[in-house]
C-alpha cells in the first residue's frame, strides 16, 4: 500500500513513502485494503491508517463512490494523528460522490392501512427513528398544521394547536413534540409531550432551548408526531411501541420500489482529543455528510448571558484538535449542527464546503465557560466589580482559536432550531470567516454571542435573506454582555470619560483583540444589516455595503464604523454610554439617523458623513443630522453620484462630494464564494431600487410607509415575473421590521397585496385608502405569495 510521493517538511524537500488505503462499498474488510482489494468500511481503514501513522508515515485513505451507512460514530483519537510532514488524509476519490450517512436503508413490505396511508411492520427490532427519507426526499412527521414550504415562519403554525378542543381529538399524543417561537421571537422553544391530563392539557417536558425564558409565542407554534394528524402527502408516523410505520406517500411515489432511509445517529465523525493530547493533522476531503438525528431536545446548555443555549455535537465534531481540516465537503439533510468546534481547538480550517438543509447551526465555534473569568449565564444576572476577577483575557485555553472558515456556501440552516446561525461564535479567539455566501436562514447569518475573546475577522462575505423567522436581530448580530456589562457598583453611563483612567480597561477585560468586519455585503429586510447589541465592544467596521437594514450600534465601547454604505437606510445608534468613545465617520447613508437615547454629542467622533439624495444638484450642510448628533459639523447632504446601482456597483464617481469628506471606494465584485463549483450555484441578494423609474406602461413605482413597513407598486415585467403575477398590478411589501403588526399577523417580505376586504388594491394609494376606510376591528387582506393567492385576517385594527 506504499507509494513514493514528494512532500515538503520544514523547508526541505524529501521523499516519503505514503501509505495508500482504499475503501469501496464493494470491498471486503478481510482483504488488504489495496486498490485491487479495498476494504469495505471506514472503520477498518482507520485501523490500518492508525498503524501507519504511528510509524510516522503520510497516510491517504482513498474512498470510492457510494453510500457508507455508519452503525456507530467514527472517532479519531490522538493515536490517529499525523504530523505536518506526514498528514493523515481521508478523501473521496476524484469525481466520485462519497456519502457518509447516519441513516439506515430499510427493505420493507407495505400494505394499505386506510385511504392513501400505507403501513408496514417489517422494521428491524428496536429501531429508533427520528427522520425518514424516501427517494432522497425528506418526509415530515405527521403535524398540525401541515407543513407548507411557502409559510415563512416554521413552515406553518396554528394558535389552536394547544387548545383543549384540538388536544381532545388525539387519543394518545405521548411521544409527540410541541415547537414554538419565543414570546418575543428571540429564537424558539421545543417540548416533548409526556401525555395529556383529564382537562385535555398537554403534560410537557422541555423549553430549555433558549436562555431568555419568557415562554412560547401565542400564535407561532405547531405540534408533530401525532398519529391523528397523518393527513397529507409527505407525512409519516412511527409507532415505536407497536413497531409500525405509517406513511402518506407523495402521489408520484411507489413505496415498494422506493429507496427508504431512516435516521437515528446524531454524530458521524468526532475528533476526540484534549489540550494535553490533541488530535493533529487529519484532513477530510470531498465527502458528503448526510442524515443525522435532530438534537433539539439535547440543546440545553446556556451560553453567557446571550439568548443562546448550545448542544455540543454535530455531523462532525472537533474537540481537542490541532491543525485539522475539512475541505470540499457537503453537509445536507442533517437534523442538528453540521460542524461543531468544541472547547480546545487550534488552527481548524473549514474550506470550500457546501452546507444546506441543516436542522441547527452550520458551523459553530463554542469554547468552555471554564475559560471565562467570572462568567454569568442568564441574561438578568449581574455582579459587582468588587469581588470580580479583574485579570484580562481567558482563564484557561479551553476555547477554539486561530480557526478559519473560507469559501463556504451555507444556506437553509436552522430548519428545525431557530436560535441558530450558519456561523456561530462563542467564547472563541481569532476566528476568520472569509468569502462565504450565506442566506435563507431564520436568524442571523453570522452571530457572535458575547465579547469573549475577540480577534475575529469577517471579510468578503455575502449575507442576505436573514432573520426570516425571528426578530430584533441582523444579518450580522453580536452581543457583548461580557463581565463588564451592567456592573451593579459601577455607573456605566459615567464610566470611561475623556481622560484615561482605570475604568477605560473594564470594557475590554474579556476582549483580547478587536473584531473586524470589512468588505462584506449585507441585506436584512426584517432587521438590521449589522446589529451590534447589548454591550458589543471593540469593533472595527469598514467597507461594508449594506443593502437593507442599515447599521445599529447599541450600548458598548470602542467601535469605529467608517467608510460603509447604507442603501435606503441609515445609522441606528441605540442607548449609548456617555463615555463610549465610538467613532462614526466617512459613511454614506440615505436618510437622517435613527437614534434612541444617545447623549449628545455622540461618542468620540461623529462627522464627515454623507446623506445621499438622488438628483440634488449641489451638496449642502446636513443640518438634520447635525442637530441629531450634536456633531457632524462637516457632514453633507447631496447626490453621491453612484456609478451603477442597477448592477450592484455602489462605488462613487470621481466628482462625488462624498470623496471630499474622506469616503473611499472599495471593491464591489469580491463578495461571497470564489470556488467555481459553489459560485455557479450560489444566489445573490436582490438589489434595492434607487430613484424613480417609470415602466414602459407608464406605471409609477410609487413607494410609501404602511405602518412601519415599506411598500411599493409592482412595476415592470421583471417584478411581474419574479412575483409570478399575471399582470402589472398590486403592492409589494419591501421591508417588514421586527415588531411591526404586519409581521405579527403573518405578512412576509415580497408579499403582493391584491385586495383589502374584497376591494382591489392596484396601487399604494389604493392600499392606504382602503386601510384607512376599514371600519371593522378586523379585516381581510388578499395576498399573492408563491404564485398562490391567500387571505390574511388582521384580528384588530392597528
Amino acid at each position: 500500500m506504499d507509494s513514493t510521493t514528494d512532500s515538503i517538511g520544514k523547508g526541505a524537500k524529501m521523499k516519503q513513502s505514503t501509505v495508500e488505503i482504499f475503501v469501496s462499498p464493494h470491498g471486503d474488510d478481510v482483504s488488504d485494503g489495496t486498490e485491487l482489494h479495498p476494504f469495505a468500511t471506514l472503520h477498518r481503514a482507520q485501523i490500518e491508517a492508525r498503524a501507519a501513522a504511528r510509524q510516522g508515515k503520510p497516510v491517504r485513505v482513498q474512498v470510492h463512490g457510494g453510500i457508507y451507512y455508519l452503525s456507530e460514530t467514527m472517532r479519531f483519537l490522538p493515536e490517529d494523528s499525523g504530523t505536518a510532514d506526514a498528514p493523515v488524509i481521508y478523501e473521496a476519490l476524484s469525481e466520485e460522490k462519497v456519502t457518509i450517512s447516519g441513516g439506515e436503508k430499510l427493505d420493507l413490505q407495505w400494505s394499505l392501512d386506510h385511504g392513501e396511508i400505507m403501513q408496514t411492520d417489517s422494521l428491524p427490532p428496536g429501531l429508533k427513528m427520528d427522520q425518514l427519507f424516501i427517494n432522497n426526499r425528506q418526509m415530515h412527521m405527521a403535524r398540525y398544521p401541515n407543513f407548507n414550504e411557502l409559510t415563512r415562519i416554521m413552515n406553518g403554525y396554528a394558535r389552536d394547536c394547544l387548545s383543549p378542543e384540538r388536544i381532545a381529538r388525539w387519543a394518545n399524543p405521548e411521544g409527540g413534540y410541541v415547537h414554538a417561537m419565543h414570546k418575543h421571537l428571540w429564537g424558539d422553544f421545543r417540548y416533548r409531550i409526556k401525555g395529556k391530563d383529564k382537562n385535555d392539557q398537554f403534560i410537557l417536558e422541555g423549553g430549555w432551548q433558549n436562555n431568555r425564558l419568557m415562554g412560547m409565542h401565542d400564535d407561532y407554534r405547531y405540534v408533530e408526531n401525532i398519529f391523528e394528524e397523518l393527513d397529507a402527502p409527505g407525512e409519516w408516523f412511527y409507532d415505536e411501541k407497536t413497531g409500525k410505520l405509517y406513511v402518506y406517500p407523495d402521489p408520484d411515489t411507489a413505496l415498494q420500489e422506493a429507496l427508504i432511509e431512516s435516521v437515528s445517529l446524531a454524530h458521524l465523525f468526532e475528533f476526540c482529543g484534549s489540550e494535553g493530547s490533541p488530535v493533529r493533522h487529519i484532513e477530510l476531503k470531498g465527502f458528503t455528510f448526510k442524515h443525522t438525528a435532530r438534537t433539539f431536545m439535547d440543546n440545553r446548555e446556556p451560553l453567557l448571558r446571550s439568548d443562546w443555549t448550545a448542544y455540543r455535537g454535530g455531523a462532525v465534531v472537533l474537540r481537542g484538535s490541532e491543525n485539522c481540516s475539512i475541505e470540499d465537503c457537503s453537509f445536507v439533510h442533517l437534523g442538528g449542527n453540521a460542524v461543531f468546534v468544541d472547547s480546545y481547538n487550534r488552527n481548524v480550517a473549514i474550506k470550500g464546503c457546501h452546507i444546506g438543509d441543516v436542522g441547527a447551526n452550520g458551523i459553530a465555534f463554542v469554547g468552555n465557560p471554564n475559560a471565562v473569568r467570572s462568567p454569568l449565564f442568564e441574561y438578568n444576572e449581574r455582579q459587582k466589580l468588587q469581588g470580580m476577577d479583574q485579570a484580562r483575557g481567558p482563564k484557561t485555553n479551553q476555547y477554539p482559536a486561530q480557526c478559519l472558515v473560507e469559501d463556504c456556501l451555507i444556506y437553509r440552516v436552522g430548519r428545525v432550531e431557530k436560535q441558530s446561525a450558519p456561523i456561530q461564535i462563542s467564547m472563541s479567539l481569532d476566528i476568520t470567516v472569509r468569502h462565504c455566501s450565506i442566506y435563507e436562514v431564520p436568524r442571523a447569518g453570522i452571530n457572535i454571542s458575547e465579547g469573549t475573546f475577540g480577534g475575529h475577522l469577517i471579510e468578503y462575505c455575502d449575507v442576505f435573506d436573514t432573520v426570516l423567522e425571528t426578530g430584533d436581530h441582523g444579518s450580522f448580530n453580536s452581543w457583548g454582555r461580557d463581565r463588564y456589562w451592567l456592573l451593579e457598583d459601577v455607573d456605566m453611563d459615567n464610566m470611561n470619560p475623556d481622560n484615561e483612567t482605570a475604568d477605560s480597561v473594564l470594557p475590554i477585560l474579556d476582549m483580547v483583540r478587536p473584531i473586524t468586519i470589512r468588505n462584506n455585503r449585507w441585506r436584512c429586510d426584517y432587521g438590521w444589516d449589522i446589529d451590534l447589541d447589548d454591550g458589543s465592544t471593540w469593533y472595527r467596521i469598514y467597507n461594508n455595503l449594506c443593502l437593507g437594514g442599515g447599521v445599529k450600534l447599541r450600548e458598548g465601547f470602542y467601535r469605529i464604523c467608517e467608510n460603509n454604505i447604507m442603501v435606503n437606510n441609515t445609522f441606528h445608534p441605540h442607548v449609548w454610554f456617555r463615555g463610549s468613545r465610538d467613532i462614526f465617520r466617512h459613511n454614506i447613508v440615505f436618510s437622517e439617523y435613527a437614534p434612541i437615547r444617545v447623549p449628545r454629542p455622540w461618542g468620540k467622533e461623529c462627522d464627515w458623513n454623507f446623506i445621499h439624495q438622488a438628483g440634488m444638484a449641489e451638496p449642502r450642510p446636513a443640518t438634520t443630522i447635525q442637530e441629531q448628533s450634536g456633531a457632524d459639523s462637516h457632514s453633507l447632504l447631496g447626490d453621491a453620484l453612484f456609478i451603477d446601482t442597477d448592477s450592484g456597483n455602489y462605488q462613487v464617481g470621481d466628482g462625488s462630494p462624498a470623496l471630499g469628506l474622506g469616503f473611499r471606494n472599495f471593491p464591489m465584485d469580491r463578495f461571497g464564494v470564489r470556488k467555481p463549483k459553489l459560485k455557479k450555484i450560489a444566489k445573490a441578494p436582490k438589489l434595492p431600487e434607487i430613484g424613480v423609474k417609470i415602466s414602459e406602461s407608464g406605471r409609477l413605482p410609487q413607494s410609501a410607509v404602511w405602518g412601519r413597513c415599506k411598500v411599493k407598486n409592482i412595476v415592470g415585467m421583471g417584478e411581474v415575473s419574479a412575483a409570478g403575477l399575471p399582470s402589472e398590478t398590486g403592492v409589494m411589501i419591501e421591508s417588514l421590521p421586527w415588531g411591526s403588526w404586519q409581521m405579527e399577523e403573518g405578512f412576509q417580505v415580497a408579499d403582493v397585496i391584491l385586495g383589502l376586504n374584497g376591494e382591489k388594491v392596484d396601487t399604494v394609494d389604493d392600499l392606504l385608502r382602503l386601510y384607512e376606510a376599514a371600519s371593522e376591528e378586523s379585516f381581510v387582506v388578499q395576498v399573492f405569495r408563491g404564485q398562490n393567492e391567500i387571505a390574511l385576517t388582521v384580528r384588530e385594527r392597528v
